[in-house]
């Protein structure tokens, strides 16, 4: 007769370190390493020594805090919502690299959700991040009219909602460096590319951009002038949109593009062009990304 073999006991790995280990390794107790461990306000009281102590030991130890006991014992999720238009263009990839790092240097973390102008998936996005349990949002070319439920900084932001603080580019002195620039070499003719209607920054950049053309006495020519439309982040949208313009037979000297990327589509175009009418183009943008002045509007 054979006997059916025992089953092995499933390995169990190493006992899980807890803080209750750490204050028996170190003769200390639990709420002492904890103090420490979170810097609470009882850590105060506690010797710097014993914080490097128990520092040192959580590290040996390898201790790993559970995050959702942490989350209800201090009431924070150190947790912030970041909703963006795009990931993948050159300004919007600038932005969330500056809010990572800053919140890393600061032990926050950040989940990061893409709307793409749609306003339903903002809003769905929005309460999804809400049960996640973020403390506040962060929106980039997000066109907000609604206070949300949290404290939310906009980048490039234009409406004055409750809770909600804007931080703006200063369109009108970014388009007056532009355009006495092109003034000063002597271009009357001027070509101009405006952005994309569901881009937040459009509809103030451009009215910035007519309100120091009339002050200069330069004149904005609807012949000369076309309106970004879609999607594309790359290059090729300003290539395609140039094209445009070349094919109506408009001569014009200089071009003022809606940002880099259009400005950079413009100049693949150009060096294809006789040097007769668009050879000597300057290719200028509105500073969106380069400007240092940027104002706060809560």
């Amino acid at each position: 007769m054979t006997l059916p073999s025992r089953k092995k006991p499933a390995h169990r790995g190493e006992p899980k370190v807890t803080l209750k280990t750490i204050a028996q390794h170190l003769g200390l107790t639990p709420g002492t390493v904890s103090a420490a461990l979170n810097n609470s306000a009882a850590a105060r009281s506690i010797p710097q020594h014993t914080k490097n102590r128990i520092i040192e030991a959580a590290q040996t130890l390898n201790y790993r805090p559970n995050f959702f006991a942490r989350t209800l014992r201090l009431k924070r999720t150190y947790t912030i919502g970041v909703i963006a238009e795009e990931i993948g263009d050159a300004y919007g990839s600038m932005v969330i690299s500056g809010i990572e790092e800053y919140l890393r240097k600061n032990n926050y973390f950040f989940l990061t959700v893409i709307h793409r102008h749609d306003p339903k998936l903002l809003q769905t996005y929005a309460q999804m991040l809400l049960t996640r349990g973020v403390e506040g949002f962060i929106t980039t070319d997000t066109s907000l009219t609604e206070k949300l439920a949290l404290p939310t900084v906009a980048v490039a932001g234009h409406e004055r909602v409750e809770g909600l603080t804007n931080i703006i580019l200063d369109h009108t002195r970014a388009a007056r460096l532009a355009l006495e620039h092109l003034r000063d070499l002597g271009h009357q003719e001027i070509a101009f590319i405006k952005g994309q209607t569901m881009s937040s920054d459009s509809t103030v950049r451009w009215n910035a951009i007519c309100e120091v053309a009339q002050q200069l006495g330069i004149h904005i020519r609807p012949e000369l002038t076309v309106q970004l439309e879609g999607f594309d982040s790359t290059p090729g949208i300003g290539y395609s949109f140039t094209k445009q313009l070349l094919a109506r037979k408009h001569p014009f000297t200089a071009l003022f593009a809606y940002n880099d990327i259009a400005a950079i589509g413009y100049s693949r175009s150009g060096v294809r062009q006789s040097r007769t009418d668009h050879g000597q183009a300057a290719a200028c943008e509105n500073g969106a990304n380069r400007s240092p002045n940027r104002r706060r509007s809560n």
